[in-house]
């Protein structure tokens, strides 16, 4: 007596076969699969490129983040030689030079530094002249990114007669 299909194979994930054969069938057919698989596929170029506009994104604020880091150091370099000539100016003996120019190389560029004194003309109340007093104005210019760029302090230094 020949059996029938169930009875020859072995459970399979739980089910017989005939169990299998009295399902209903889905209502998902080759076509509809085949839309599902284009369907995947605009989701995956969706995603790879909205990752690429980050990474680009992410890129471009590093390489702002390192322009702005060079810049600042820059500038860090250019306070330093003018703090530096300020103490010099300070601490020397006699009256500061009226003017003076410097050239200095910074590993940046070269920095313009560009020194005058004069006599400050400060009075006390009741009109009272205060010597030994004199204004000195340090400049520093620099190229950086072909622009001039400058940084000016000044400050008082007394000296007695």
């Amino acid at each position: 007596m020949p059996q029938d299909d169930s009875e020859r194979t072995p459970l399979l994930n739980g089910f017989s076969v005939a169990a299998l054969k009295r399902r209903k069938p889905s209502l998902c057919n080759s076509a509809t699969l085949h839309r599902f698989n284009g369907f995947a596929l605009y989701e995956v170029l969706l995603g790879v490129t909205i990752f690429a506009v980050g990474v680009l994104a992410l890129g471009r604020a590093v390489e702002n983040c390192l322009n702005a880091s060079m810049l600042n150091a820059e500038e860090e370099r250019v306070r330093q030689i003018l703090s530096n000539r300020m103490a010099e100016i300070q601490v020397a003996p006699g009256l500061p030079d009226t003017a003076k120019e410097f050239k200095i190389n910074t590993g940046y560029g070269i920095v313009k530094l560009i020194q005058k004194s004069a006599p400050a003309d400060l009075t006390e109340p009741g009109n009272i002249q205060l010597s030994g007093i004199y204004l000195a104005t340090l400049s520093a210019q620099w190229m950086q990114g072909g622009v001039t760029q400058s940084k000016q302090i000044s400050f008082y230094v007394y000296r007695v007669r």
